[in-house]
């Protein structure tokens, strides 16, 4: 079945448990995370943020277009007032009472230091700063799920072991019902079995109500309909786990890790900051361009009541003379910016390598666990299996029973938590070296 074909299942399925409240979904990790790249909202959030970047590079781009503006006005002129030099013999001028004006000015910037340039790349940068963002927390839910998931397998497994424990309690208490019934057996013995039953009750139903509450956390993170049951794939303990050596781990985090690559960008997101600090202190130059259409002709006198038309085309030189002295402390901050993104890419680097380093020690360690768990598993099943046989035979203590059915069931939850930790640390190393 392909990739799409099982998201559309998943989502067939969640759409049927919205109708019955209390459907059952089978699913694998890879088929969750699929789910997730559909359904989470917090990736859903990060990917309106990329399609914002894109838009504010568009309009970084738009910046080469040329400035265009039109103007249009009506007014009304009063009569003029015209004196002497002295402000004698005063003597009033008729005027056209109505006026217009109108222009349209086009300027097209030919040369601006790189600042229009740098601006996009800066753009281009934040555009890609997005994408790291969206993918960086693909990565953080990806792995919150790995956690549930496995917290569910592991419950899951808990229960049948439980269960399990819980029949072989029920066949010793029959067994000690027959001894009693022929007087071989005190009734204080049936007493204690059944009070361990009476436990083993207890820890399945406190490991029944946190199943529970980690299946809600998933499906909500999963934005499954309320009332869905999640099942894990029962085929995920018998998959065979990728082991890398810590060198290749280390290469895959120097080529995937998204802190890595956010701290790289970081770099060249300052070095365009500082293109544009020194842009600031250099001139600008415009071809000019403009088209106007007045009335009256104010200029003389008596004031001439046409249409006036000109127009010009030319080039513009813009310099801020302020800045030369103003933006010293700008190009100076942002100088210290730059060399503060270059340490934190080398912070990053070196914290990637100690959490790689950390987390492949810790990778190797849930396999002698596991090894060793397997091996108490088998000696506790073997001893479990001597002492039911000694006691049957009258030749162990109702006490060395119940000792060995303690060990047998926490041998056997101990082993389930060694593998299903094999394979979490094994997501783990890949959400270190962010490639889930």
């Amino acid at each position: 079945m392909s990739k799409t074909s099982r998201l559309i299942v998943l989502c067939c399925a969640a759409l049927c448990s919205h109708l019955t409240h209390a459907q059952t979904i089978t699913m694998g990790i890879e088929d969750m995370f699929r789910l997730a790249d559909s359904n989470s909202q917090s990736i859903k959030t990060y990917q309106t943020g990329k399609l914002a970047a894109d838009e504010a590079l568009k309009a970084a781009k738009a910046q080469r277009l040329p400035d265009i503006s039109l103007s249009l006005s009506a007014s009304y002129l009063g009569n003029g007032k015209l004196w002497d030099r002295d402000f004698g013999h005063a003597k009033s001028i008729e005027m056209p009472h109505f006026g217009n004006n109108f222009a349209i000015e086009a300027q097209q910037v030919v040369y601006a230091g790189g600042a229009i340039n740098s601006s996009i790349r800066l753009a281009e940068l934040n555009r890609h700063m997005a994408e790291l963002d969206w993918q960086k927390n693909r990565q953080d839910i990806r792995f919150l799920l790995v956690g549930y998931y496995l917290d569910l397998y592991k419950l899951s497994n808990q229960v049948q072991v439980l269960e399990k424990n819980l029949e072989l309690a029920d066949q010793v208490i029959a067994n000690v019902k027959a001894r009693r019934d022929q007087g071989t057996a005190l009734k204080n013995d049936i007493t204690r079995y059944e009070l361990q039953k009476e436990m083993l009750k207890l820890q399945l139903n406190r490991v029944k109500d946190n199943q529970q509450i980690i299946n809600h956390q998933l499906a909500t993170t999963l934005h499954l309909p309320e009332g869905t049951i999640i099942a894990p794939d029962t085929a995920l303990l018998s998959a065979q786990v990728q082991t890398l050596s810590e060198k290749e781990w280390q290469e895959t985090a120097s080529q995937h890790n998204l802190d890595l690559q956010q701290a790289e960008t970081g770099i060249w997101m300052n070095r365009q900051q500082l293109k544009q600090e020194r842009a600031s202190r250099l001139p600008q130059i415009a071809l000019v361009a403009a088209e106007h259409l007045d009335d009256p002709i104010t200029i003389e006198v008596p004031v001439l009541d046409n249409n006036f038309n000109y127009w010009y085309i030319g080039v513009g030189v813009k310099y801020n003379l302020s800045s030369l002295f103003k933006n010293n402390r700008k190009l100076k901050q942002a100088r210290l910016n730059m060399q503060r993104a270059q340490e934190s890419h080398q912070l990053a680097m070196e914290q990637v390598e100690n959490a790689v380093q950390a987390g492949y020690v810790n990778f190797l360690t849930t396999f002698s666990d596991l090894r060793t768990q397997e091996t108490s598993a088998r000696l506790a099943d073997e001893n479990y299996s001597v002492t039911s046989n000694r006691y049957q035979n009258e030749l162990a203590l109702l006490t060395d029973m119940l000792d060995a059915s303690n060990t047998k069931l926490e041998a056997d939850l101990e082993l389930v938590n060694a593998r299903i930790n094999v394979i979490y640390h094994y997501y783990k190393m890949k959400y270190i070296t962010h490639t889930l």
